[in-house]
């Protein structure tokens, strides 16, 4: 049985430098790590080293979903790998992003592997297209503040 696997790619207008380090600033994951509508993050944390850790919680109505992980390599500009475990994941959760500079930005796709089920690999699927439209917007200026 192969495992349930999510990709999503998307093209920046940012240099691979800017869109990278979104991901280790705690300040940018609390504006682009918002997974559906009327949903925040009041709080993120990040220690941007590998075995350092970070945490993001989102915040959806009066619920709160705590997300943690793991940074298993920083290859600055080109490749990040972090775990994902939240009360949604299962153990072995991992997330990839690979940065590929191309003429007018940068290429970023993003790997998430192990899903308990379809329905929440289809979720993740969703939610992770919505984060990186989000921060698509958040380093064009457009929604910043």
């Amino acid at each position: 049985m192969s495992e349930l696997t999510v990709v999503v790619s998307r093209r920046f207008s940012a240099p691979a430098a800017r869109v990278f380090e979104a991901w280790l600033d705690p300040d940018m994951l609390a504006k682009f790590m918002i997974p559906g509508t009327n949903m925040s993050v009041p709080k993120a944390t990040a220690d941007p080293r590998v075995g350092g850790e970070f945490e993001i919680i989102m915040q959806a109505d009066d619920q709160e979903i705590p997300h943690r992980g793991i940074y298993k390599e920083i290859s600055r500009h080109s490749r990040l790998v972090f775990t994902w475990d939240s009360p949604f994941s299962i153990a072995g959760s991992t997330v990839t992003l690979d940065f590929q500079e191309v003429a007018d930005g940068t290429e970023l796709t993003l790997t998430h592997v192990k899903f308990p089920s379809e329905e929440s690999r289809d979720n993740h699927h969703a939610g992770w297209g919505k984060i990186l439209e989000t921060l698509d917007l958040s380093l064009s200026g457009a929604g910043a503040g």
